[in-house]
């Protein structure tokens, strides 16, 4: 959309092709919620009515000297040439050769998957009451793995069922163990008055259908594990004679110019820079929309041998949903604790619903107002911030 904005402004004409597995736009971050409704837009809304082409396709290989992407679309091989090609890949859930893993877990990477979790939840309450159907294991006890469990009581109650028993387990002594001195006892709060149960210092040794064992021998039944230990960018960057960082991330410039790979721009979680000057950015919408949009407007402006412009970030939050008990915002790369509850809630709501939404109304006024190459200010919090 960032393209297409800068192509209108200058007048000139390209063509601009989006290609992705789905026809459908997910707002991932919601991907953990009791409702999934509203949260896959259809790419024909978005894109149409700015002249944008899409092709629901695999990406299966990006060549860089040829100036070639292959894809797979209906059976079959093709190969698309480009000027300038922009990455946004993504990132993907890192899943370990753990027996049973593939084949008896679930996560919300996706939307599918997330749907998928929510189908089996509703079946699991057809089949009666049961501890294992009541259980929930939750593995990884980062800011996912956190949002997944203090969420995971609200899904159970909305599935039918009862008693639910929550546990979320993490090979770190402390859960979150990014998140901060400040913030972690905010966390703590929330799972003890939620009733999640954690496995601290834990690892997995095999995933089946009615349990999950712990390289300590402990079995805890339950049918239902949800994986959310991990993260790293599209592996289609190993295929790239470039550094990586170690998460696989390809390193770009201010301009989202991928360093040492001639005509190719990089955005979102396949990438990573220095923001400030001084900290990379991290896996998060709070990083991955400005610098699609910037991406957008430079490859047109490269390509039209116009300036383009640098993206600076002054500023970094998280606001980490912890269920019905709240959520816990925090500022600065130190991440001091802004709010917490119910009020931080509300910005929690304001960010997953609306604030990441690209504009719906259809009309290209709209959308391509906000893709401008413009970086927003941090979400507001409004009311007692100490909650």
């Amino acid at each position: 959309m960032g393209a297409a904005r800068k192509l209108d402004e200058l007048g000139e004409a390209a063509e601009i092709l989006v290609v992705d597995r789905n026809p459908y736009h997910n707002i991932r971050v919601r991907n953990y919620e009791v409702d999934l409704n509203d949260s896959a837009l259809p790419l024909a809304d978005l894109l149409d009515p700015i002249g944008i082409d899409h092709l629901a396709a695999e990406v299966c290989a990006v060549d860089p000297v040829d100036q070639k992407v292959t894809i797979r679309a209906n059976g079959g091989l093709e190969i698309i040439d480009y000027d300038r090609v922009v990455l946004t890949l993504g990132s993907e859930l890192v899943r370990p050769a753990i027996a049973g893993l593939a084949s008896h877990s679930f996560d919300v990477d996706t939307y599918a998957a997330a749907v998928r979790l929510n189908e089996h939840l509703a079946a699991l309450s057809r089949l009666g009451p049961s501890p294992e159907c009541s259980t929930v294991v939750v593995v990884g006890a980062g800011f996912t793995g956190i949002e997944v469990a203090t969420e995971m009581p609200g899904k159970l109650a909305h599935a039918g069922i009862g008693n639910p028993h929550v546990i979320l387990i993490d090979p770190n002594p402390v859960v979150g163990a990014t998140i901060g001195e400040s913030g972690r006892p905010v966390v703590n709060e929330a799972l003890s008055a939620l009733g999640v149960e954690t496995r601290l210092g834990a690892k997995v040794a095999g995933v089946g259908p009615t349990g999950i064992t712990l390289t300590s021998g402990e079995i805890i039944p339950t049918r239902t594990v949800v994986w959310c230990a991990g993260m790293q960018a599209s592996p289609l960057t190993a295929s790239l004679a470039v550094e990586r960082d170690r998460y696989g991330r390809l390193a770009v410039d201010r301009f989202m110019r991928a360093m040492n790979l001639q005509n190719v721009f990089a955005a979102g979680d396949i990438a990573v820079c220095k923001i400030d000057g001084a900290h990379s950015t991290v896996m998060s919408c709070q990083f991955a929309r400005p610098m699609g949009r910037f991406a957008g407007h430079n490859v047109v402006a490269d390509l039209f041998g116009k300036p383009m412009l640098p993206l600076d970030i002054d500023w970094y939050v998280t606001v980490l949903d912890l269920g019905t008990w709240g959520a816990l915002y925090t500022a600065g790369w130190d991440r001091r604790v802004t709010a917490i509850g119910p009020v931080a809630k509300a910005t929690k709501r304001i960010i997953n619903h609306d604030r990441i939404y690209p504009p719906r109304t259809g009309h290209r006024e709209d959308l391509f107002a906000a893709a401008a190459p413009a970086v927003q200010a941090p979400p507001p919090v409004r009311g007692n911030p100490s909650g």
